[in-house]
């Protein structure tokens, strides 16, 4: 079976905006055909444009041309070392001065001047093809990769678009802060453009204004893709936000609290996205009225050994295990207790860093905060929680004194340690790595005691 490379679009119907500018869905597919034929004959492609629009256009291009393309979790230089070795004929696809150590393509616009076909046929895509490998970090550190179908792919997000609504013939236009090479924003900001019935921005905004600014560039109705770090540094802000008709959430758990004051202050409903690099995004909630996740249509819930759980059924080519903790509460909900590495278990007695850290996120005053169990040590010291937090205007004692309220003694963190930002990725998300790193740098006789329960 074959599928279209864009669908529910016509020729003039605008599947990108860029610096106000319309780009129809004629202008996209010449753009894709004249940078294809420029594509190197390697079969692997790391595509790290900054602009999204760019990064769609290569994307597809590289799918034209027959290319897989590459979606590490990270580019340091030794992903990057570990991803040649996994891939000798891998190239760079880039719109900036990257410094990656691979064969590089800049990426070109297209000589607008140039004469071009009244008719463009649609390319057609084999349904099992592998177009994309998404990368989660191995035990060992290796990046461990996962192929995407493009039929997969393209069920996926039409089976998510039709449940955030975007699929009633409405033309959403959407702002992204999170970028397109990651598994949320790849399915969100951008493959949402060719199979959701979605127009994309093209920029990725930081700062709130730069947000409220690249949302007044599009038209109504409008939808904010973000995370929880992105969405609670905008309301903290106090910029004015043009209208919104859906916010859109993922990369961390997101407080009911926060969801219920974005809702109040932005006037749209907040969704948030349940998935994973191996599954895709697999559910959503509407977390300001409800802790219970619901799964996209056509897949299920199936309970495993040991109290896993497994998902299967739609998009996924096989069930696949959920490293969380779920409570099933039939085959197409659930509830969500944290990761299952993410637990931990004091003097008998067992709590998750996702539910510490929304204990910690829930304290008037914290901006940011995170839980974090140093590894075990080989001596007789006792490992402690530790915890990293955001504070302004806040000191140790009162916070301290807000989370005794709300855990349990044997959980309080030692140290405490305020600090001005978390070093969150451009997901939002925090990498044990860069804890472990913070962590180093705590004072180490507070990390260690001798005593499980002092304070």
């Amino acid at each position: 079976m074959q599928l279209p490379l864009v669908s529910r679009l016509a020729a003039h119907d605008v599947l990108a905006w860029r610096n106000g500018h319309a780009v129809n869905l004629r202008e996209f597919l010449l753009d894709v055909q004249a940078l294809a034929a420029r594509l190197p004959p390697g079969r692997h492609v790391l595509n790290v444009c900054q602009d999204r629009y760019r990064f769609l256009a290569g994307f597809a291009a590289s799918v034209m041309a027959g290319k897989t393309s590459l979606l590490p979790s990270t580019r340091t230089p030794e992903a990057i070392r570990q991803l040649r070795d996994l891939a000798p004929d891998a190239f760079c696809l880039s719109d900036h001065d990257d410094g990656i150590d691979l064969p590089h393509v800049a990426y070109a616009e297209r000589d607008a001047g140039c004469a071009a076909p009244a008719e463009i046929d649609m390319p057609r895509i084999d349904a099992e093809r592998i177009v994309a490998q998404v990368f989660t970090s191995g035990s060992t550190g290796t990046p461990v990769p996962h192929a995407k179908a493009w039929g997969a792919l393209v069920g996926c997000v039409q089976s998510g678009a039709s449940r955030l609504g975007l699929l009633d013939g409405r033309r959403h236009a959407l702002v992204g802060t999170v970028p397109a090479q990651h598994m949320y924003g790849f399915e969100s900001t951008a493959l949402i453009a060719l199979h959701g019935g979605v127009a994309m921005s093209a920029e990725q905004p930081f700062y709130p204004a730069d947000i409220a600014a690249a949302l007044a560039r599009i038209p109504a109705p409008r939808m904010l893709v973000t995370s929880p770090v992105h969405l609670r540094a905008l309301l903290d802000a106090h910029v004015r936000i043009p209208p919104l008709d859906l916010l859109l959430s993922a990369t961390a758990a997101l407080p009911a609290d926060l969801a219920q004051l974005a809702e109040a202050r932005l006037q749209a409903p907040l969704l948030e996205i349940y998935g994973s690099t191996e599954t895709g995004q697999i559910a959503t909630r509407r977390t300001a009225q409800t802790d219970i996740w619901e799964l996209l249509p056509d897949l299920r819930l199936e309970p495993e050994a040991q109290g896993h759980v497994r998902v299967c059924g739609a998009h996924l080519a096989q069930a696949q295990v959920l490293h969380d903790v779920i409570e099933i509460v039939d085959q197409r909900r659930f509830r969500l207790h944290g990761r299952s590495a993410d637990m931990v278990n004091i003097a008998g007695k067992r709590s998750s860093l996702a539910h510490l850290n929304h204990q910690l996120a829930s304290i008037p005053g914290v901006r940011d905060g995170a839980f974090f169990m140093p590894d075990a040590e080989t001596d007789d010291s006792v490992t402690r929680l530790m915890a990293f937090v955001v504070a302004p205007g806040l000191d140790h004692d009162l916070v301290r004194a807000a989370l005794r309220e709300r855990i349990d003694p044997v959980f309080m963190p030692r140290p405490l340690v305020l600090v001005d930002a978390l070093p969150r990725n451009a997901t939002g998300k925090l990498p044990r790595s860069a804890l472990h790193a913070l962590a180093m740098r705590a004072p180490l006789p507070q990390i260690h005691d001798s005593s499980p329960h002092a304070d």
